[in-house]
């Protein structure tokens, strides 16, 4: 297809989206709450429409009342089931695809149900309405003169009794639709290699002679290609080599970290950066002004929402509200009822509002401590475990812990760092030190993912703390008895600098 059709292909679609994201800006409370009764409708024959009667609920109220909130936890049973083959358990139409994503307590990863309907109307739709805002932010933009660098997951996809299962990446990649695999680069076909090394070689060869306008994949994978395109094509920076690389769409885990490293390599104030807001579960937000740091909340993708205020979350008294009551600087649980079957789903990530005409946001962060710097999306149950795992094998004992990200730094790779006060130490710190990296690898998909051979996480960095550091940095914070302990997880070196000072 000749780029000039193209572009003007693009023009019209471009201008009958942006006219179509104008009418959910304009009603965002009619167009969520019609979608929530054309989900039910669609649902009402299921196992679950059957079970909760939905052809009898008559609005949200009626919805609320009658639906649980739920996580994965929850759904466990009903996902494994619809692994095996079954189908019209939570969602009519067959259900072919899982998102394979980081695990809970009940296994070392999750499935995450994906069907036809969000594909197309949801993850699709979103890639296209990215490029549509981005061209209405930015009219003279060459985007269609050149190729889109895109950089997806490590794993393979897998069928078992009919079910296909990976990353999210290699499911959109695998279903791509011809017009964004005509303007794309690498092949498929390397796009989907599982392993990372090769993969890293093929993607840079294949690359390094197209002209690439766009990148799209999450920062901390993206720095490590971007730092191999470097050092094999020996030039000093990335527009040496594409000069006319215009924008990165990102997402996945926070940018800040790695901002400062792009830009020395992406030398150019006129280079934009797109942020994104998407999960296995759907896509929920797209940055819509150039240099800005907030999300508008796309409304007609088959997703309802709701919120839960984090001053209630957990409690007895936890209120659930729909998005037309949300209160601006509010930090909010975000729930989801989506068109793969999900229904009143806690995702477990936090948002606060900038903005409710028309609905903006900030990822404020996780409903539980995390680390989730380089797409590891570490929780305390995998580092409680890990060290329990570690302890009894080492026959030490622990007091307390906290775990910070060390950031990637020019070719340094980035890595955990922990500060750990022993009651008992281990006999030999290496080797407790690798107990716990398997440990972490056996409990945590993506943190096994992202240690594969060194590639984005080097080995832990353990130190052992002076007895009676965290007693006194939480005397000298006056949180000492009651409910006040170290946070064990944090995405900022805030708490281990200060306690690593503490411990000189």
């Amino acid at each position: 297809m000749p780029l000039p059709l193209v572009n003007s292909v693009a023009a019209w679609f471009l201008k009958k989206r942006i006219h179509q994201i104008e009418l959910f800006l304009k009603y965002p409370n009619e167009v969520q709450n019609e979608l929530l009764t054309d989900l039910l409708n669609e649902a009402k024959d299921t196992e679950l429409g059957i079970k909760y009667d939905f052809k009898s609920i008559k609005n949200y109220n009626d919805f609320a009342d009658r639906l649980p909130i739920i996580n994965y936890e929850d759904y466990h049973g009903l996902i494994q089931r619809s692994l095996k083959g079954e189908q019209n358990i939570f969602w009519p139409k067959p259900i072919k695809w899982f998102a394979k994503s980081s695990g809970t307590t009940n296994s070392k990863s999750k499935f995450i149900p994906v069907s036809s309907d969000s594909l197309e109307n949801c993850h699709y739709a979103a890639g296209k309405d990215l490029l549509c805002i981005y061209f209405n932010n930015n009219p003279e933009s060459g985007l269609f003169n050149g190729k889109n660098l895109r950089l997806g997951g490590s794993k393979e996809l897998y069928e078992e009794n009919g079910s296909v299962f990976g990353d999210l990446s290699a499911i959109l990649i695998d279903n791509m639709p011809f017009w964004a695999e005509f303007s794309s680069t690498p092949s498929n076909k390397i796009s989907l290699m599982s392993e990372w090394e090769s993969k890293m070689k093929a993607i840079v060869q294949e690359t390094k002679s197209e002209n690439v306008t766009s990148l799209a994949g999450v920062p901390s994978w993206m720095l490590v290609l971007l730092n191999n395109v470097l050092e094999t094509t020996d030039q000093k920076n990335i527009l040496d080599l594409w000069p006319n690389l215009e924008v990165y769409f990102h997402g996945g885990v926070s940018f800040k970290p790695y901002e400062a490293e792009y830009k020395k390599i992406i030398p150019s104030n006129n280079f934009n950066y797109y942020e994104t807001y998407n999960a296995s579960e759907g896509f929920f937000a797209i940055q819509d002004r150039n240099s800005s740091d907030e999300l508008m909340l796309m409304l007609d993708y088959g997703i309802f929402y709701e919120f839960i205020s984090m001053e209630t979350f957990g409690s007895k008294n936890q209120k659930i509200i729909p998005l037309e009551k949300v209160e601006k600087g509010k930090n909010y649980a975000i729930v989801i009822t989506t068109n793969a079957g999900l229904w009143r789903y806690l995702i477990g990530d936090t948002v606060r509002f900038t903005s409710t005409s028309p609905y903006r946001i900030k990822i404020s962060g996780r409903t539980k401590h995390f680390i989730n710097v380089f797409g590891e999306e570490l929780i305390i149950e995998n580092t409680d475990k890990a060290i329990q795992i570690a302890t009894k094998k080492s026959n030490c004992e622990i007091r307390d812990y906290t775990v910070a990200p060390i950031f990637m730094k020019g070719k340094q790779k980035g890595a955990h760092e922990w500060l750990i006060e022993f009651k008992r130490p281990p006999k030999n710190i290496q080797y407790f030190s690798e107990l716990l990296d398997n440990a972490l690898k056996s409990l945590n998909s993506d943190y096994e993912a992202k240690r594969l051979n060194n590639i984005t996480l080097d080995m832990p960095k353990i130190n052992m703390a002076n007895q009676g550091v965290f007693h006194n940095w939480l005397k000298h914070k006056n949180r000492l008895g009651g409910q006040h302990k170290i946070p064990r997880l944090s995405n900022s070196r805030l708490l281990i600098e200060a306690l690593l000072k503490l411990n000189q």
